[in-house]
């Protein structure tokens, strides 16, 4: 009886265990929402399309021929290009992580443009619109 009584005791350490090591899994997998500023120039430069783009009351929005084909560069020194489009634009960019903005500065214009950064990994980046309208890029 004093066996069967130790087999068991035994027994319930290893569930505890085995409970407490996917707890910390769990809590240690996921990933930070928006990351720091490298993950959108990576080391010198970073090239990103747009994939979908979601009106303010959530529905996709059909991309133009044009969108597709554009491409957004960023410089880690704080540049960026637009290519694809009508014309080449550039300007400058910042990155606020703790207020989760991004703000890009057009060459020749008067007004930022600020986005809300919803989710930045290496391979996506969301920005959100003032205007509740929202773009998906993935990173080429």
């Amino acid at each position: 009886m004093k066996m069967r009584n130790s087999k068991d005791w035994l027994k319930q350490i290893q569930y505890t265990l085995a409970a407490l090591v996917m707890v910390v899994l769990v809590s240690c997998s996921g990933k930070e929402e928006v990351g720091s500023t490298s993950l959108i120039t990576g080391a010198s430069s970073k090239t990103w399309k747009t994939d979908k783009s979601i009106d303010a009351t959530g529905d996709k929005e059909k991309l133009t021929d044009q969108e597709e084909n554009e491409a957004l560069q960023f410089f880690a020194d704080g540049r960026f290009s637009t290519s694809g489009g009508a014309a080449l634009q550039t300007g400058t960019w910042t990155f606020d992580q703790a207020a989760k903005t991004l703000s890009l500065q057009f060459e020749g214009a008067a007004t930022q443009e600020v986005f809300n950064v919803t989710k930045l990994t290496e391979d996506e980046m969301r920005l959100k619109a003032p205007d509740g309208s929202e773009m998906v890029l993935s990173s080429k």
